[in-house]
């Protein structure tokens, strides 16, 4: 039987339901952004990318991220003009400046204008991976890569989790899901929900996309690590088993 495909809508979700790898990439460049989006999505990252300033003064004002890749020569406008309007605005979201403009000044009005960090174009996937974990656990006020919740276990830098005796390394859907669930532990997440998380704007979902990651997940870690709530959706314990 062939699976019904949908599209996950744009401002679907709600600032709750955010997981702790949901990107907003803003980049004009279609190469370097594509790029990128791929780079991240490897990583279990969700991406939203938007190309204008226009767009990202949109997508900046959902609050549905967790973390903004900025470049700052967009063709409607000044990538500086963005951070400086959404810290005006107490915004505390985590933003990286990505840019090849790579004078002293540049870096110091970013750093200065409230940017958590400033990478220079071209870089290495894995170092901008890395400085993403850095300010992500900064924010949090963790100094860990890890993340433990009961008998679960996951490495945001490695993707491999651990639940009591079995240990696995999770593909990068798999990943993004049982994190988006730790994330909140203890609460139930619909089917909707989970999509809203993993996936990005108008992207594509089987109807049983879920179903099939949980049960891949089950297969590597055991069928507990997921509890279904019949009805309602999925959940992680807070307490170990």
């Amino acid at each position: 039987m062939k699976c019904a495909v949908h599209h996950v809508p744009r401002g679907a979700r709600s600032p709750a339901w955010n997981m702790s790898l949901r990107i907003l990439l803003i980049e004009d460049d279609a190469m370097i952004g594509s790029g990128l989006r791929q780079a991240l999505e490897r990583a279990a990252m969700t991406v939203d990318w938007v190309k204008t300033a226009a767009d990202a003064a949109s997508a900046l004002a959902l609050g549905e991220h967790a973390l903004v890749l900025l470049d700052l020569g967009l063709p409607d406008g000044d990538g500086f003009h963005l951070l400086r309007e959404h810290r005006a605005r107490r915004g505390a979201l985590p933003i990286i400046i990505i840019s090849a403009r790579d004078n002293l000044d540049a870096r110091i009005k970013g750093l200065d204008l409230g940017a958590d960090d400033y990478v220079l174009k071209p870089f290495e996937t894995a170092e901008l991976l890395a400085r993403i974990r850095a300010v992500m656990r900064r924010h949090a006020g963790s100094a860990s890569s890890t993340l433990t919740v009961g008998d679960l276990t996951l490495d945001i830098a490695s993707h491999e989790a651990q639940f009591q005796e079995s240990q696995a390394l999770l593909a990068a859907r798999e990943f993004a899901l049982l994190s988006t669930l730790c994330s909140r532990p203890g609460m139930i997440f619909s089917r909707a929900q989970l999509e809203a998380a993993i996936y990005g704007w108008g992207e594509e979902v089987e109807s049983n996309a879920i179903d099939v990651l949980i049960y891949a997940i089950r297969q590597k870690l055991g069928r507990s690590a997921i509890r279904n709530v019949r009805g309602a959706g999925w959940m992680v314990t807070k307490d170990a088993a």
